[in-house]
């Protein structure tokens, strides 16, 4: 079970920190990964972490504003998210998978936390 939260609303510029926190499962061995969905569009890829090696991926919307992290210990992925955009504005939501590499389809996640809401007001 996945719980995301941190999202809200804020000025373009501003940064938040979004949080996923894992139970149930065992963490440390998925790949988690964040998503999100724009007003009246498709769920589309942010990031992703692999469980092992701290391998990363970003699209390239996000390189350079956004950082991933996780915490095996914690069972707990976060995203930075600094500098933002009015198009950042979307429902984000953390997910996660056991692969063998870094996906990034959502349809290929298994595990979804209920979204948190981030409004970027310009």
């Amino acid at each position: 079970q996945l719980q995301a939260s941190g999202g809200g609303l804020v000025q373009a510029g501003a940064s938040l920190r979004l949080s996923c926190a894992a139970s149930g499962g065992t963490f440390s061995t998925y790949d988690m990964g964040w998503f999100r969905q724009p007003p009246g569009k498709e769920r589309e890829f942010v990031v992703a972490i692999r469980w092992i090696g701290a391998g990363t991926d970003y699209a390239d919307s996000v390189k350079g504003r956004f950082t991933i992290s996780r915490d095996n210990a914690k069972n707990t992925v976060w995203l930075q998210m600094n500098s933002l955009k009015a198009e950042d504005t979307a429902v984000y939501y953390c997910a996660a998978r056991i692969g063998r590499w870094l996906s990034l389809s959502f349809r290929e996640y298994t595990d979804w936390g209920q979204g948190t809401l981030v409004t970027v007001s310009s």
